[in-house]
């Protein structure tokens, strides 16, 4: 798999990919009504748009056999310290081959790069499937949160976050026996 940046003219696949990801796997957990306004608001092409232009946001796309197999989105906060995970979705057909996996690695490696302590997101309390798959990852519950969104619509959401340790574990034998020789 690769992981690479959306470019500027990239965003209308991108959207495209972003709506048939959330139709198909948030339309059993929120409703049609919710998916089509978080869609429009979050996901489209004037929302990712916004998102670059003016909230230092940055996506990138995960290809696997030539196709894009899904995307991450990602946000510097805390005064550059976290990275808030915004996005990371898999399209059906590409999941199980571990996609998430590997992109919380490159997100790990871009944080010791640029300095950043920890990455943290959101994820629906209900979206128990994504909920296993982050604490497989090594992430941890920090807290609930239910926040407003517009519309009538809330996001009753967990808060998860990892720290990033200063290298990568993998890359050195002495402390991850299980990497074996350089």
């Amino acid at each position: 798999m690769e992981i690479i940046p959306v470019k500027e003219e990239e965003i209308p696949v991108l959207a495209k990919l972003a709506a048939e990801i959330w139709r198909e796997h948030y339309t059993p957990l929120l409703g049609p009504a919710q998916v089509a306004y978080m869609v429009d608001k979050f996901q489209s092409e004037a929302a990712i748009r916004r998102q670059l232009e003016q909230e230092h946001y940055r996506y990138y796309f995960f290809r696997c056999e030539g196709e894009n197999a899904g995307f991450t989105g990602i946000q510097p906060t805390d005064g550059g310290q976290k990275l808030y995970l915004s996005k990371l979705y898999v399209a059906r057909r590409f999941r199980g081959r571990g996609a998430a996996r590997q992109g919380l690695e490159f997100l790990m490696d871009l944080c010791r790069r640029e300095g950043y302590r920890a990455i943290w997101l959101t994820v629906n309390k209900h979206n128990s499937g994504s909920v296993a798959a982050y604490e497989r990852l090594g992430m941890t519950r920090v807290r609930s949160q239910v926040a407003g969104i517009g519309g009538g619509f809330v996001m009753d959401d967990y808060v998860y976050e990892i720290e990033v340790p200063a290298e990568n574990p993998a890359a050195n034998p002495a402390e991850n026996p299980a990497a074996g020789p350089a």
